[in-house]
């Protein structure tokens, strides 16, 4: 790979401040192992595959952000002292754009996924893109980089992956005196690799999702490296994910390491891992794992098996958020938004 050529090009983008140029003003990134129709979709799963351009966008003095501009994909330059490096002063999002059958491409929730970055960014004393601004980043790039969505027949989608950073250099823990707003794209097919469509769950007893009074309501960064030695010693079992427990009781369900779950029952509370053995069905939700069955949850060396066919609730569920992705059923919320 020509990593000096891509460090070079990335490094004049982060000090760039003028608007964002036409896609077709810039040269693509070779930063890329593969090109489009190489891919095979059968088996590409859910993994890092460049694509041709990435948007950035830098905070202004102010606090608000300049209008931002696409440039190839490629490495960034940060001070070894930034904020993102040394504090983990940073918050990712992820939507998906899709193809539907008459070719236009459409996002899913963006302006939803720009309030929870402004929630987490006020919770980390960060400044932050309007809903706007957020939009149209995420448009621009999944425009700037169609040629790499799926086919109208579909076996997967652009997964888009925004990121907001301290990246300014600062040596005590202080907010940093600069931002960046980044958002590149990498298409994905089936997140389970097993391809059964069925989780298996660990529940872990020893290491916590989050704490009480923590950031855990949040998508900071620091949320996901904690969670790395509990999925390790899960997968080195066998099981697909964890299931972590809340962090004051060590009973009540909290999520697996990078989705929610969903028990089946017609109300609304806390849930104690006791209860698994009580469920009729159990599923998790994720932008990248979709809505996603749970076959097995193994607790206290105990496995409970749950139920997996077509007329399952979160069957139900994953073919109707599938048909409004696609268009194939009406989107009464407004979540779509088209790319154009």
């Amino acid at each position: 790979m020509a990593s000096n050529h891509i460090v070079s090009s990335s490094q004049s983008a982060l000090n760039s401040h003028s608007s964002s140029p036409s896609p077709t003003s810039l040269q693509p990134s070779t930063y890329r192992e593969y090109e489009p129709e190489e891919i095979d979709w059968d088996n590409l799963g859910f993994k890092v595959m460049p694509t041709d351009y990435m948007f950035i966008a830098k905070s202004c003095l102010d606090g608000n952000f300049e209008a931002g501009q696409l440039n190839p994909f490629g490495n960034i330059q940060l001070s070894p002292s930034a904020g993102i490096l040394n504090y983990g002063q940073g918050l990712i999002e992820g939507t998906k754009a899709y193809r539907r059958e008459d070719g236009r491409i459409y996002v899913f929730r963006p302006q939803d996924s720009a309030i929870r970055m402004q929630i987490g960014a006020e919770r980390l004393c960060m400044p932050f893109p309007s809903v706007d601004q957020f939009v149209d980043a995420v448009k621009q790039t999944a425009l700037a980089n169609k040629r790499w969505q799926i086919p109208p027949a579909g076996k997967g989608s652009l997964y888009i992956r925004p990121l907001l950073m301290g990246s300014g250099a600062v040596l005590g823990v202080a907010p940093a005196p600069e931002y960046t707003f980044l958002v590149y794209s990498c298409p994905v097919g089936i997140y389970l690799k097993d391809g059964t469509g069925a989780l298996s769950l660990y529940v872990e007893e020893e290491f916590h999702r989050s704490a009480l009074g923590g950031a855990g309501g949040i998508k900071s960064i620091t949320n996901y490296a904690p969670v790395m030695k509990a999925m390790r010693n899960a997968k080195g079992k066998g099981f697909t994910d964890v299931l972590y427990l809340d962090s004051v009781n060590n009973k009540y369900i909290e999520e697996a390491s990078s989705s929610n779950i969903f028990l089946v029952k017609v109300e609304e509370r806390m849930i104690e891992a006791e209860e698994l053995i009580t469920a009729d069905e159990v599923f998790c939700t994720g932008t990248a794992l979709g809505v996603a069955a749970v076959g097995s949850v193994t607790y206290k060396g105990k496995r409970i098996e749950y139920k997996i066919s077509s007329e399952t609730i979160s069957q139900q569920l994953n073919s109707r958020l599938v048909g409004i992705q696609r268009g194939t059923i009406e989107d009464k919320r407004n979540w779509i938004v088209e790319v154009k």
